[in-house]
């Protein structure tokens, strides 16, 4: 299988990334060694995180638990605290508090009465015992059947899948089964008490077995939801908003996020909305939309764009660099915020969707097919998308294989200059 030519203008950047020894063999050039820090934001120091509690306890769309939902919304956050949580903690937070809430809720799947392999699950078994978190034999097939008949009891399930790469044994029991017993039973019967928790994306050197995104090929089930957090205070709002929810929810979890993503938690018990994007930088040419792991690409993409390096200043021309991006995670994949993406484009005028599964008939395909259908005549370029490649994830070359900062940055350029 042959790849698509690169552009040219990341085949230019790649090559003035080389390495500064091998640069000047060739280009007869010496390149300025970077800070020790670098110059560009990691995921440890992204703004987009919120490491401050008072940005932490007014994250848009908070909704507490204590509050009613009929009442009008707080701007006053005193009384409230929050805590220093990586992604795998908040997300442990947010099921020990579905458990301590919901006596019917149950945690289960390989290996969660041991910690699980990301930790997610540790100290719940001791905490609220072993009739409610506790293991399952290896066998995904088995574990989302198993969730679908206690949802169908009245149960609260929690069901891991301990990767996401091993979630199609499970395919027909959650499409054919859980998506589809409402209507199946006339409203008799529901699965809307199943979530399935599954680490999801890249890991660096997870291969064709431990980094791939599944996640496109649900969004034909209708019954289901998918939801995709970026950060910890994301993870446990959103958690906590799919184990409430009245349908049966995918929640995937970046699984290179676990440790190195870290926020001000609320310690409180909140909800995130499912089904709505969030504008994280607001912009007015080009909107930038993504999910996961690749919205830090994409905030160090822009950083790029507005301030490259010596090595990227020939292909950044100095009129796009003041350019306004509109970045926006859209969270939930199914269904997802047709009407905040519409809107954006429609003010932008151009679209780039970035997405770490492969391009043909992935997630980016059907945005784009519904956005060219309502924005068609505000549409200034055609809609990019930046994917992996249409191969099984790579091992030593996954990094090759995901839409680096390079491939996005390009992407933009492409499409500001159309």
């Amino acid at each position: 299988m042959l790849l698509p030519k690169p552009p040219s203008s990341f085949v230019r950047a790649s090559r003035s990334l080389l390495p500064a020894s091998i640069h000047h063999r060739r280009c007869n050039a010496t390149l300025e060694p970077p800070p020790a820090g670098g110059h560009l934001p990691s995921i440890a120091t992204s703004e987009i995180l919120k490491t401050k509690r008072e940005t932490a306890l007014r994250t848009p769309g908070i909704s507490w638990a204590d509050e009613s939902a009929s009442a009008p919304p707080r701007t006053i956050i005193g009384g409230r605290e929050t805590r220093k949580m990586n992604t795998y903690q908040a997300i442990r937070d947010a099921m020990s508090i579905a458990l301590a809430t919901d006596e019917n809720a149950v945690v289960f799947g390989e290996d969660v009465a041991f910690g699980g392999v990301f930790r997610c699950s540790m100290g719940l078994a001791e905490e609220f015992g072993k009739e409610r978190v506790f293991n399952t034999p290896l066998t995904e097939q088995g574990i989302a059947g198993f969730g679908i008949g206690l949802a169908l009891m009245g149960h609260t399930a929690i069901a891991e899948i301990q990767f996401a790469d091993y979630i199609y044994p499970a395919f027909d029991q959650l499409v054919n089964e859980a998506a589809k017993i409402r209507y199946r039973s006339g409203g008799t019967y529901n699965a809307g008490g199943l979530t399935i928790r599954t680490p999801t994306m890249s890991v660096g050197h997870g291969g064709l077995y431990h980094s791939q995104s599944p996640e496109g090929f649900f969004m034909g089930a209708s019954g289901l939801k998918i939801v995709i957090p970026r950060s910890p205070i994301q993870a446990k709002g959103l958690l906590l908003g799919s184990i409430r929810d009245p349908n049966p929810v995918i929640f995937m979890e970046p699984k290179i996020l676990y440790r190195s993503a870290v926020e001000q938690v609320p310690i409180d018990d909140f909800e995130l909305p499912l089904g709505q994007a969030e504008v994280l930088v607001p912009g007015s040419d080009l909107t930038l939309l993504t999910w996961g792991t690749p919205v830090y690409h994409c905030e160090t993409a822009l950083h790029l764009l507005e301030n490259p390096p010596s090595a990227l200043e020939k292909v950044v021309p100095a009129s796009l660099r003041s350019s306004k991006i509109e970045l926006i995670d859209l969270r939930s994949i199914l269904p997802w915020d047709v009407e905040t993406i519409v809107e954006s484009v429609n003010r932008t005028g151009r679209l780039v969707i970035v997405h770490e599964a492969g391009l043909t008939a992935g997630v980016g395909a059907e945005i784009s097919a519904e956005v060219q259908k309502r924005c068609f005549l505000k549409l200034n370029a055609p809609i990019k998308r930046v994917a992996g490649w249409d191969l099984p994830v790579a091992l030593q070359y996954e990094k090759f294989h995901i839409p680096d900062v390079i491939r996005i940055l390009d992407a933009m350029l492409e499409t500001l200059t159309y």
